[in-house]
């Protein structure tokens, strides 16, 4: 992946409570670290000699976005300008499940338009990533 040319943002609804702010955030960053396993780095030894496994080699600014924005944004996803993105969301079909296998059937069952989604992860061409959250500000 070339790092200057990519970008990966997450962006998650500033009106969630900070424990599901978090949540999202985690869930999503390592969805999106099994699809771009090349951007984290080797592992790192401090002066000690203690190891510390790599990390993500790029920033992952966190954005904010109210429900209906983020709902949007996800909805452009599915248009074919955006299929070479990769694209992680975290929502209320998914979060109500605690095994996946209920995950999957609820999925199955439930309409994308009927989808609450808490966040969104995108990452690849910075172009593209821009066009949909260029103009969102960062999550404080």
């Amino acid at each position: 992946m070339d790092f200057n040319a990519n970008k990966c943002v997450m962006v998650i609804d500033e009106a969630l409570p900070l424990g599901m702010i978090a949540n999202t955030a985690g869930i999503m960053g390592i969805t999106l670290g099994k699809y771009i396993p090349e951007t984290v780095g080797p592992e790192v030894s401090d002066k000690s000699g203690s190891s510390h496994l790599g990390i993500i080699q790029i920033p992952v600014p966190i954005l904010k976005a109210d429900r209906e924005k983020i709902k949007e944004i996800r909805e452009r996803l599915y248009q074919p300008e955006f299929e070479g993105l990769i694209v992680v969301d975290f929502s209320d079909v998914a979060q109500c499940c605690n095994v996946y296998e209920d995950y999957i059937q609820k999925a199955a069952s439930v309409e994308e338009s009927d989808f609450n989604y808490f966040g969104v992860g995108i990452c690849g061409a910075k172009k593209l990533v821009n066009k949909l959250t260029g103009s969102l500000p960062l999550l404080r």
